[in-house]
């Protein structure tokens, strides 16, 4: 009687490793609600739920899905992690642990045929680009994303300014009653540093000038390049961030693990 009530006492949860996974859930949890908040916010805020064919539109990306969908799966790991250390709940340990497990094996498949399959990752760029110049003017958090794009990367179009000739507002045809006809974005723009206000009509008409005289206008190179250009230059940010995450995502993985198996021999001297 004497050495099971010995064993008992041996095999024991620990209270840092449970309220610490609960600590980094909490923190995981919250950030998760906030990104689905704004997501959701601003879902019913562009009017979808009253306009349910702009759900099947694919023509161009709209940043909300990424708020949500990135919201929702911190939100039910979070939850998961935190319910899980806190009951000392095993099913929800096992889950939080094997998701969270499952997203660090995809996204490590995922940088490795990016490494692999270079040239289809352009090429799709390119592709995805040139689907969302169609579809600047559907959607204002789109036209927002593409002129901080072009803004950030010192860029206009995937591979130049007359990719502008996709969007039906910017081409060149004569049929073209656009104002904008022939023009850019505004985020396309060399910026003068002299200009406190952003001028909005800065790209009208400017690809009628000669390539030469675009050039003193507008910036002439495509995102595409200038993309690959900064990941280059920014290689070692970029890695480090990814090496952080991974090493998140494994650390939750280990501390998960270590209370379940806590609980588990707790369990099993019941």
């Amino acid at each position: 009687m004497s050495r099971k009530h010995h064993h008992f006492k041996g095999a024991e949860v620990s209270c840092c490793v449970k309220y610490f996974l609960f600590g980094f859930n909490i923190l995981f949890w919250l950030l998760g609600a906030a990104f689905l908040g704004i997501g959701l916010w601003a879902w019913a805020e562009k009017g979808v739920l009253s306009n349910l064919s702009s759900i099947t539109d694919l023509g161009g990306f709209d940043p909300v899905w990424l708020f949500i969908v990135v919201g929702g799966v911190m939100f039910i790991l979070g939850f998961a992690g935190c319910i899980g250390a806190l009951r000392e709940n095993t099913f929800l340990l096992k889950f939080f642990s094997v998701f969270l497990g499952l997203i660090f094996f995809l996204e490590l498949t995922a940088g490795i045929l990016a490494f692999v399959f270079k040239d289809w990752i352009k090429d799709q760029l390119n592709f995805f680009i040139n689907n969302n110049i169609k579809a600047y003017r559907d959607d204002i958090d789109l036209q927002n994303l593409i002129d901080f794009a072009q803004e950030y990367w010192s860029c206009c179009g995937a591979h130049g300014p007359d990719d502008w000739n996709l969007n039906i507002y910017f081409n060149c045809t004569d049929l073209n009653p656009s104002r904008e006809s022939c023009g850019v974005p505004f985020s396309c723009c060399v910026k003068d540093p002299a200009e406190d206000v952003i001028n909005t009509q800065c790209g009208y008409d400017v690809r009628r000038k000669r390539e030469l005289d675009r050039q003193q206008d507008i910036y002439t190179k495509g995102c595409v390049g200038q993309f690959e250009k900064w990941l280059q230059d920014n290689l070692k940010f970029v890695a480090g961030i990814f090496v952080g995450i991974a090493l998140l995502q494994i650390f939750g993985i280990c501390l998960a693990q270590n209370l379940l198996s806590d609980v588990k021999a707790v369990k099993a001297n019941w």
